[in-house]
């Protein structure tokens, strides 16, 4: 039984996301840098999760990092959780959605804004409600 409030078979899944879907968010891949459609958006709304459609981000959290993916200074408070990923010789803290625990992105601490974090987050990853 899954921790999560959202919980499908990887077979459910598969029928619910597209191949590049599935592969970021059900198997922590990454899109290329400067391909995704939420890179360069800045529309008023809330983003997301593709799997399960919680709120994840508000629009004014967005912010241009220059890095290739959609980046915010945080997320909504209790809608994502956090691991620490040691994939490719590095360490980083990978986010997942806290309601069906799909990979999104990864934080780091070297955000410009006040909260000095970078969420860093794949948009095949997300959707984008104007609200």
């Amino acid at each position: 039984m899954s921790k999560y409030p959202v919980h499908k078979t990887e077979a459910e899944w598969k029928e619910l996301l597209t191949e590049e879907q599935y592969r970021v968010l059900r198997q922590k891949g990454t899109e290329r840098p400067f391909t995704g459609q939420y890179n360069i958006h800045t529309e008023e709304g809330t983003y997301t999760c593709m799997a399960c459609n919680i709120e994840l981000f508000d629009s004014t959290t967005k912010f241009d990092a220059g890095c290739g993916w959609p980046s915010f200074d945080e997320a909504i408070e209790g809608r994502v959780e956090y691991s620490k990923d040691t994939a490719h010789g590095m360490i980083r803290t990978e986010i997942l959605c806290a309601n069906c625990g799909s990979h999104l992105g990864h934080v780091f601490d070297d955000g410009p804004t006040e909260t000095g974090q970078r969420y860093c987050i794949n948009s095949v990853s997300i959707n984008f409600d104007k609200g």
